[in-house]
């Protein structure tokens, strides 16, 4: 080789703590040469395949470690060369070079994104399955600013953080790379070397789809996979106010409203939960006879502990795998659309559980939640606060809100914990929570987000109910923003609930010297849309 490498940038790529592999990785012009390289740890050799008349040239190893090189004369017709790659097991495979490809997300992207306005993140973040120049692949994007590396690992690589490591993009904190040949279903996390030079397995937090619980890893998923049938409905729904129709919501945990025998011998209670499609047969008919008009799902996000009810959520954009699938979830809204039932979702914006592969300490530092404890955790569920503060966590929430609208047609959300979120001491003891910078108990950043994420979901969704669990006196929380409200369309009428099953736990001889309980919501009924 005639050619100098710049072994700084070879020296990060093999230890692991380059934030631009691309600058050495791939195709470059170099003195009027063309130089590949590549790094492929358990490769003996390398073939380059000559994307015009498929012909090999052998590349150098260039470090024993697995750092090939070949310096051509010529330049190739285009990037889509191949490598023929023959492991120190004997075993052939080829791939395209995924360090030959452009940048999948763009600067204006990533400028939105880290000012908090990217309202469809989703679609640039995550995995994306797709095509460039006739080469199928997934394109990842994930946030992680703190990183010293970021690898996509999965079964394609045999979970090599060696393999594919990603490229930061500028001072964005997102790193980015498109891999030939990961398809659809293929598992995969990131792998990230913290600034602690710890190492992280970290599902994605955009990812649409993932392992069935236990088992925590992503899924590569398309969404274009449905064909809906509930366009008269969201017509109607385009042009009628909630606020002219009567409701009727019947809440339901999908997991427990009805089960069947389990045909495993290793179940742990001898039953199962019905799937999506088996509950379009037997929930909606059963909701439609009682005259419900909308069903609220608990959440069914995925999350790794059943018995939170999917209240500690570790993949905000991934539907629960516990039911089905997706297009299985998606049958079962157009079916309640077609049968003239709406769909809620209860949503947990206000905290995160400390699951490992979560969104905890994401990147080795407090990313998506405070580094402060007395703002960043919340003492009696033993879970994380979000940063509302930070503009790529409420981009991340808000583009969450308008994934559920844009993807699966659900037609409302009740908002768990507003309470909590509205306060900064709620449930809290002394010297367990920080004043705001006036000195105040109310969390200025969460009440900014909560007028934002409203005042974008009605700017695209304006018939959709947004409904606030909200348990204290808090003023306007059903008002617009523009008059100085939350902007919510409803509030959860928590008090008359509390109030009801406790008249109803009494015995009878007893209820008629607690009448009030009954009544006394009508002494504020007016003054929110319960």
């Amino acid at each position: 080789m005639d050619i100098v490498i710049n072994e700084n940038v070879k020296e990060a790529i093999l230890s692991g703590y380059c934030k631009n592999p691309h600058e050495l990785l791939g195709m470059h012009h170099i003195d009027g040469k063309t130089v590949i390289c590549a790094y492929i740890p358990e490769a003996a050799e390398i073939d380059v395949i000559s994307p015009s008349d498929g012909l090999p040239e052998k590349m150098h190893k260039h470090d024993g470690r697995g750092f090939f090189v070949l310096v051509r004369d010529e330049p190739f017709e285009s990037n889509l060369y191949k490598f023929r790659v023959k492991n120190c097991t004997g075993h052939i495979f080829e791939t395209y070079d995924p360090y030959s490809f452009w940048p999948t997300i763009s600067d204006y992207d990533l400028y939105l994104f880290n000012e908090g306005n990217h309202h469809r993140i989703y679609e640039k973040l995550g995995a994306h399955p797709r095509e460039i120049n006739g080469v199928k692949g997934t394109s990842f994007c994930v946030w992680a600013p703190n990183a010293k590396r970021v690898s996509v690992v999965g079964t394609f690589n045999q979970w090599d953080g060696r393999r594919h490591q990603m490229r930061m993009m500028g001072s964005s904190g997102v790193w980015e790379l498109f891999i030939p040949g990961v398809i659809k279903n293929d598992i995969y996390k990131y792998e990230i070397k913290t600034p602690f030079n710890e190492i992280y397995l970290k599902a994605d937090p955009y990812a649409f789809y993932a392992e069935k619980p236990p088992k925590t890893a992503s899924k590569v998923y398309d969404l274009d996979n449905y064909e809906w049938t509930d366009g008269a409905w969201m017509r109607r729904r385009d042009r009628e106010s909630t606020f002219d129709k009567p409701v009727n919501i019947y809440e339901v945990h999908l997991g427990s409203w009805r089960q069947e025998p389990d045909p495993d011998p290793d179940s742990e209670t001898g039953f199962r939960p019905l799937s999506y499609r088996q509950l379009a047969e037997q929930l909606i008919p059963y909701a439609k006879e009682m005259g419900y008009t909308h069903l609220e799902l608990l959440p069914v996000m995925e999350h790794p502990y059943a018995g939170s009810w999917g209240y500690q959520v570790t993949g905000y954009y991934a539907l629960t795998a516990r039911y089905g699938t997706p297009e299985d979830f998606k049958y079962f809204v157009d079916t309640c659309h077609n049968n003239g039932l709406g769909v809620i979702l209860d949503w947990v914006p206000a905290h995160f559980p400390k699951d490992g592969h979560g969104l905890a300490r994401f990147d080795g530092t407090a990313l998506y939640e405070h580094e402060d404890k007395r703002r960043g955790e919340h003492w009696e569920w033993g879970t994380h606060i979000f940063n509302f503060g930070r503009h790529e966590v409420k981009n991340f929430l808000i583009s969450n809100a308008l994934y559920w609208f844009d993807v699966y047609h659900i037609d409302g959300f009740r908002v768990d914990a507003v309470a909590f979120m509205l306060y900064l001491d709620y449930g809290r003891k002394e010297g367990e929570w920080i004043p705001n910078r006036y000195g105040g108990r109310e969390n200025l950043e969460a009440i900014d987000f909560l007028r934002h994420l409203n005042t974008v979901v009605y700017k695209y969704y304006p018939n959709i109910l947004m409904i606030a669990e909200e348990s204290t006196s808090w003023p306007m929380v059903t008002r617009p923003v523009h008059d100085g409200g939350l902007g919510f369309s409803h509030k959860w009428n928590m008090g008359w609930m509390n109030d009801f099953l406790k008249y109803m736990s009494m015995d009878s001889i007893y209820r008629k010297h607690h009448q009030n309980l009954i009544t006394f919501s009508f002494m504020y009924a007016w003054s929110e849309n319960f």
